[in-house]
């Protein structure tokens, strides 16, 4: 499997985020656990079966937080973008379409969260956008259709 980038930033959420479901999560759930096995008959008990369940699901997140973490090389210090759109960059974009700015920062794929304005550097935008400069205006293909992006500003991000 091929290594992939992530920000210091991302690396350390995703560390926090394991670490919460280790130190507290799973050892809540199976305090739940025993306390629903404690109420007797295992095969009616619909508590017993929940907290089993949610075992299953924080089992399998840890698990999967396990494997990025063990994929990921991280890209520290970020580069200076110096005007041009890289890995790990913020960059402020106007949708004319949409009479729309969007500030996105492109970081590896373990870390993308379009939500919260993070998108990943394989994502339609971010491929597009690497590489290009403020003032660039870039054509994005997205299920959407085309949208065209005018590059505003690119800033370091920490």
């Amino acid at each position: 499997m091929d290594r992939q980038l992530i920000t210091r930033s991302g690396h350390e959420r995703i560390k926090r985020e394991l670490d919460q479901l280790r130190k507290v999560e799973l050892p809540k759930n199976v305090q739940a656990i025993a306390e629903a096995r404690a109420h007797g008959d295992l095969s009616e008990n619909a508590e017993f079966h929940a907290a089993k369940e949610r075992q299953a699901v924080i089992s399998s997140k840890i698990a999967e937080l396990e494997a990025i973490l063990a994929a990921v090389e991280v890209v520290h210090p970020l580069p200076s973008p110096n005007g041009r759109v890289v890995f790990g960059a913020t960059v402020k974009v106007y949708d004319a379409e949409a009479d729309e700015e969007h500030t996105y920062q492109i970081v590896g794929q373990a870390e993308g969260d379009a939500n919260n304005g993070r998108i990943s550097m394989g994502s339609p935008i971010g491929q597009a956008l690497l590489g290009h400069e403020e003032g660039d205006e870039v054509k994005v293909r997205t299920p959407g259709g085309i949208r065209v992006l005018e590059v505003l500003e690119v800033m370091a991000s920490a």
